[in-house]
């Protein structure tokens, strides 16, 4: 997972979720937000922030700014991916399977904001176990980062790419 130049790439950004923690006072209850963002330029760059502020406006500039500073590279074929894949974070587990061309993005929740951020337009998914946003985006960024294409493989194994797709 190469460190990537935020300067160098435009970024789009998306709220997964914002959630709300309540510490009882005596006075009443007071309120904090914490937000997950995910940031992508659509061609294979991806990351995630985190961020907890009293006020919603700032736990969202907060994970942005924290997501902006986590962006990794993801290998992508065409419009789609390489081959399946399986990203495991804490109970949450993420099955990630390539799509022929016009299937579409079909996930939801967070899982479908970081495949269209990192720019997946076909791709079909399963999320199991958990379905904790701040996990299942950290799952399929895993599984995202775990992508392999033909010719690494082949590099890496010392054979042709032919002998890799022959299985």
């Amino acid at each position: 997972m190469a460190k990537i130049r935020v300067s160098e790439i435009d970024l789009k950004d998306k709220l997964v979720y914002v959630g709300r923690t309540a510490k009882v006072v005596k006075g009443g209850r007071r309120f904090n937000f914490s937000a997950i963002v995910v940031v992508g330029d659509g061609n294979g760059h991806i990351g995630y922030g985190l961020g907890k502020a009293g006020e919603v406006v700032d736990a969202v500039t907060k994970a942005t700014d924290a997501a902006k500073k986590n962006v990794v590279s993801v290998r992508l074929q065409a419009t789609t991916i390489p081959h399946e894949v399986v990203g495991k974070f804490g109970a949450a587990r993420v099955f990630i399977k390539p799509a022929t061309p016009g299937t579409g993005v079909i996930a939801a929740g967070g899982v479908r904001a970081v495949l269209e951020l990192a720019g997946v337009q076909d791709v079909l998914t399963k999320s199991m176990g958990s379905s904790n946003p701040h996990n299942t985006v950290k799952a399929t960024i895993k599984a995202l980062t775990q992508l392999e294409d033909a010719q690494s493989v082949a590099s890496r194994r010392g054979i042709s790419v032919e002998k890799v797709m022959r299985g």
